[in-house]
């Protein structure tokens, strides 16, 4: 069985809308400013390597799951299993912060 290329996974779900506007916001707002610091300090100290390498592609680099899947050697699927593990530990420290 020959391995499906066509496979697309975005996330499109609230959380992923508000990590990226997190992420992309110019906001001078302290509350904003706030937040951009400590989701960067709990993705520099609270994931795994292999999370914060595929976050930091992902959401920083712009970078889809298929492409972030060739240049790792794993399979789509994998990175999308990883993405949503890392998610979720970003949501459960943030919400000790706030």
């Amino acid at each position: 069985m020959s391995r499906r290329e066509r496979y697309s996974d975005t996330f499109t779900g609230k959380e992923d809308r508000n990590i990226k506007a997190l992420i992309e916001s110019d906001s001078e707002n302290d509350t904003i400013i706030k937040l951009k610091k400590v989701l960067l300090n709990v993705i520099n100290n609270g994931l795994t390597p292999r999370q914060k390498e595929i976050i930091m592609l992902y959401y920083f680099k712009g970078i889809d799951t298929v492409e972030i899947a060739k240049k790792l050697g794993i399979t789509p699927q994998a990175v999308s299993a990883v993405l949503s593990r890392a998610r979720i530990r970003i949501y459960n420290i943030m919400k000790h912060y706030f």
